[in-house]
């Protein structure tokens, strides 16, 4: 496989750019010790080698550090490698690492997401933010049923009572701005409408 080009990455790295190969990052020494350059072929036995030996335990290496700061779900560490510059193989081999510890589980994040916002945002609203963090929607589904435990009117009550709405002298306008805050946070619309004590026609 020919190399064609080899371009200034940081802090002293380059990133080497194959020919139907994926790129990949290595450092001056790594570069020097396997007489890679521009326009060069590199060999199927030393590409291996740069994988196995350099790329994947790094990667592993990087996952590591960065579950360390944070609880991440599958999509994000994925995400945070390609990043920084791992090509996939090496991505998937440090993705299975962490997972065979159990420092990647998509099912515990969701549940703990879950106990950490419910109360403070709707159903629906905790559903798109763990579907936008790249969760199965399965999996989501598993975590609301055995961890989402409020009382979703309980809580419309309690923010239209911080914004001071008195649903028996409130205007039209009032109602407008209410229902469109609450519908903006993911309620439904039965629920605003009951809690309110307003219908829908009168909106």
């Amino acid at each position: 496989m020919k190399v064609k080009e080899i371009k200034s990455y940081s802090r002293g790295r380059y990133k080497v750019c194959l020919e139907g190969e994926a790129d990949f990052i290595l450092y001056a020494k790594e570069l020097n010790k396997y007489d890679i350059s521009e326009e060069k072929d590199l060999s199927e036995e030393d590409y291996r080698e740069i994988m196995e030996e350099i790329l994947i335990p790094r990667a592993k290496k990087r996952a590591m550090h960065l579950l360390e700061k944070m609880d991440r779900t599958e999509d994000n560490l994925e995400k945070k490698l390609s990043e920084g510059g791992y090509p996939k193989e090496a991505i998937d081999e440090a993705v299975s690492y962490v997972k065979s510890f159990n420092y990647v589980n998509d099912e515990r994040y969701a549940q703990s997401y879950i106990r950490s916002y419910q109360g403070k945002r709707s159903k629906e609203r905790i559903r798109t933010d763990l579907i936008q963090k790249g969760i199965d929607k399965e999996k989501i589904d598993a975590a609301m049923e055995e961890t989402y435990v409020t009382d979703e009117r309980t809580m419309i009550e309690e923010l239209l009572r911080k914004r001071g709405f008195d649903p028996e002298n409130a205007d039209r306008k009032d109602r407008e701005k209410n229902y469109r805050f609450l519908a903006s946070k993911g309620f439904k619309t039965d629920d605003i409408l009951s809690v309110m004590k307003q219908c829908v026609t009168e909106l």
